[in-house]
C-alpha cells in the first residue's frame, strides 16, 4: 500500500484507539490502524481479485441499537462508527423515513413494500452519510483538503460537509454530468474540475494525494476496490434505522441501486452486526440494481474477479453507469444470498413518474432501478407477493431534472379564469367527486 498523506500517520488518540487494524473483505490479510488508504485496496488481492479493506475496532461491537444516543442524526450510533461524536461534523444526516409504499407496491405485485427515503438527507442523498464520516476522519488527522471524483451526489455531499469543515474541497467530475449536480457543488463552494477524459480524474488525484496530501473519498484507481473504507461505515446506520423503523425486524429483501457497491456493502456489515448481537433473527437478501450487467456475470460465473462489460447504451441513470462493479458488491449479494438485476432505460422515466405520483417520492433516475428490478425478481417468481421488500431510494429526483423532465406540454398559460376552467372540463380530472 503506498502513501497518500502524511497525516495519516499522526491521527488524534481516540481514531488511534477506535481502529485497531485494517482487514482485507476477501483473504483476511492484516494492515495496521495507521496504513495509508490508496483506494488500491489489499495488495495481496490485487492481482487477481481487487478488494477493499474494512476497519476492524479494538473493542468488541456493542449492540447497534442497544448503543444508540439519544442525537438527531446518525452520529446516534457513533459507537459503531470509526469516530467519536465529539469529533464528527455533521448537518444532521441520517433518519430518514421509511414510508409503506402499498400504490406502487401493488403496482409492482409486492404489496408489502417500503421505501427508504434517503432523498431527504441535507443534500439529498445517501452520500451524505458517507461525507459525515469521510470529511469527520480528514479534519480529525489534520487534512486540509478533501477530494473525489464523481458524476455528481458524491461530488455535492462532500462539498457541503468540506464546507462544514472549514476544508477546502475538490471534485473531478467529466462532461455529460447532470447541470443541476454541478451547479450545487460550485454553491458549497467546491472547486470543480471537469475532464474530457473519465480516467484522467483517477490520475489527477492519485497526483494531488502524492503532492499535496489531499484526503481522497472516492476511488482512483482500477480497477475499483470502492470509496474510502472509514467512510463505507456511515452505510451501516441505513440498516439499523430499517430495522428499528420495522420494529426490530429486518425485511425479506432489500434493493438498492449499485454502482461500486459502498452503499450495498456497508449496509450488509449493518444487518450483519445486527444479525451477531441478536437484534434480527435472520438476515434479508440483498438485490443490486445495476446497469450494464458485471455482478450478474460474476454472480453466473462464480468469479471473484468482475469483467468489464461492454456498454451497449448510454444510460439514464448515469449515476450508477460503471461497465465494472467490485469484489465488495458481490461479495455481498453472495453472502445475502442475493440477486443482481441489470436495468435499461426502457420505462425508467415512467417508474420515476409513477413512484411520485402514487407515494409523492420524487427520486432520482438511478433510484428507481430498484423498482424495476423488483419487477423483474417477481415476474420470475425470485421475490414473493407475501415478501417484505424494502427499496432503497438514494437520491431525489431534483438532482438530474436536465435528464428526467424534458419539455413539459402542460405549460400552457391561460389569460382567464373561464379559459382555465373550460381546460379543465376537457382535460382535467373530475374535481367535484
Amino acid at each position: 500500500m503506498s502513501a497518500h498523506s502524511s497525516s495519516e500517520t499522526s491521527r488524534p488518540e481516540s481514531d488511534k484507539s477506535r481502529v485497531l487494524e485494517f482487514a482485507c473483505i476477501r483473504c483476511g490479510a492484516s494492515y495496521p490502524a495507521d496504513v495509508s488508504i490508496d483506494s488500491k485496496g489489499c495488495a495481496r488481492c490485487q492481482e487477481t481479485a481487487p478488494a477493499n479493506l474494512r476497519p476492524v475496532y479494538s473493542d468488541p461491537n456493542p449492540h447497534p441499537l442497544e448503543s444508540a444516543t439519544t442525537s438527531r442524526s446518525l452520529w446516534r450510533f457513533a459507537p459503531m462508527l470509526p469516530c467519536t461524536e465529539a469529533e464528527a461534523v455533521s448537518l444532521g444526516e441520517g433518519m430518514t423515513p421509511l414510508l409503506a409504499a402499498p400504490r406502487i407496491g401493488a403496482f409492482l405485485g409486492v404489496p408489502n413494500l417500503a421505501v427508504k427515503d434517503e432523498g431527504r438527507n441535507p443534500t439529498w442523498s445517501h452520500k451524505d452519510r458517507f461525507s459525515t464520516i469521510a470529511v469527520s476522519v480528514a479534519r480529525a488527522r489534520g487534512a486540509k483538503t478533501v477530494a473525489t471524483a464523481s458524476s455528481g451526489n458524491a461530488g455535492a455531499s462532500l462539498a457541503a460537509y468540506a464546507a462544514r469543515a472549514g476544508l477546502k474541497c475538490v471534485v473531478t467530475t467529466f462532461a455529460g454530468s447532470a447541470g443541476a449536480m454541478l451547479a450545487q457543488i460550485r454553491k458549497y463552494g467546491a472547486t470543480v474540475l471537469p475532464l474530457v477524459n473519465k480516467m484522467d480524474r483517477w490520475s489527477l488525484l492519485e497526483q494531488a494525494a502524492a503532492r499535496y496530501d489531499w484526503f481522497i473519498a472516492s476511488p482512483y484507481h482500477g480497477p475499483v476496490v470502492g470509496s474510502h473504507p472509514l467512510g463505507i461505515q456511515g452505510y451501516k446506520t441505513i440498516a439499523y434505522e430499517i430495522v428499528e423503523q420495522q420494529d426490530g425486524m429486518a425485511p425479506d429483501w432489500c434493493v438498492l441501486p449499485v454502482c461500486y457497491g459502498d452503499a450495498l456493502f456497508g449496509v450488509w456489515t449493518g444487518f450483519c452486526e445486527l444479525y451477531a448481537q441478536g437484534a434480527i433473527s435472520r438476515l434479508p437478501r440483498l438485490v443490486a440494481a445495476e446497469v450494464h450487467g458485471s455482478l450478474t456475470d460474476a454472480l453466473a460465473s462464480g468469479a471473484d474477479a468482475l469483467s468489464e462489460r461492454k456498454m451497449l447504451f448510454d444510460s439514464l441513470a448515469v449515476s450508477i453507469g460503471t461497465p465494472r462493479s467490485t469484489f465488495q458488491a458481490l461479495k455481498a449479494l453472495r453472502e445475502s444470498g442475493g440477486h443482481a438485476v441489470p436495468v435499461n432505460n426502457h420505462g425508467l422515466i415512467a417508474m420515476q413518474e409513477r413512484l411520485a405520483r402514487d407515494e409523492g417520492i420524487f427520486a432520482e433516475l438511478a433510484s428507481v432501478t430498484p423498482l424495476i428490478a423488483i419487477s423483474t425478481l417477481k415476474d420470475r417468481g425470485v421475490i414473493a407477493a407475501t415478501d417484505r421488500v424494502v427499496a432503497v431510494v438514494t437520491a431525489s429526483g431534483l438532482k438530474d431534472l436536465d435528464r428526467s423532465a424534458g419539455s413539459n406540454q402542460h405549460d400552457r398559460i391561460f389569460q382567464t379564469t373561464d379559459e382555465a376552467w373550460r381546460w379543465l372540463d376537457e382535460n382535467g380530472p373530475e374535481f367535484s367527486s
